[in-house]
């Protein structure tokens, strides 16, 4: 318990307290002082997609999520399998799968 209350003063001195200067990193130039010159500006980052100009076609983009689309295909193939059953069984047809040529009606 002493160590934390310890290591947490020392976290709030290092934090709080104003750190000493410290001298540069190179001694001074007897010659004189170094003329500074402007670092050259860094290219603007641009995406790859926004290097052309793009507009949406709002007739090119499907309104209706693709997984609707596919459950709605699978209802309506369940609502044909369905019929074919029930007139299958109305007119007495046996639509097992060893029966030749009903795979294509039936499933």
């Amino acid at each position: 318990m002493h160590d934390f209350i310890r290591r947490l003063a020392r976290w709030l001195a290092l934090l709080l307290v104003p750190a000493p200067p410290r001298p540069g990193p190179y001694p001074s130039d007897p010659a004189g002082p170094v003329p500074q010159t402007r670092p050259e500006p860094l290219p603007r980052l641009r995406s790859p997609y926004g290097r052309e100009p793009y507009t949406v076609d709002a007739g090119a983009v499907p309104l209706v999520r693709p997984y609707l689309v596919a459950y709605e295909r699978e209802c309506a193939m369940q609502r044909r399998r369905r019929l074919a059953l029930v007139l299958a069984a109305d007119f007495g047809i046996d639509l097992d799968r060893h029966v030749v040529g009903t795979s294509g009606v039936a499933f």
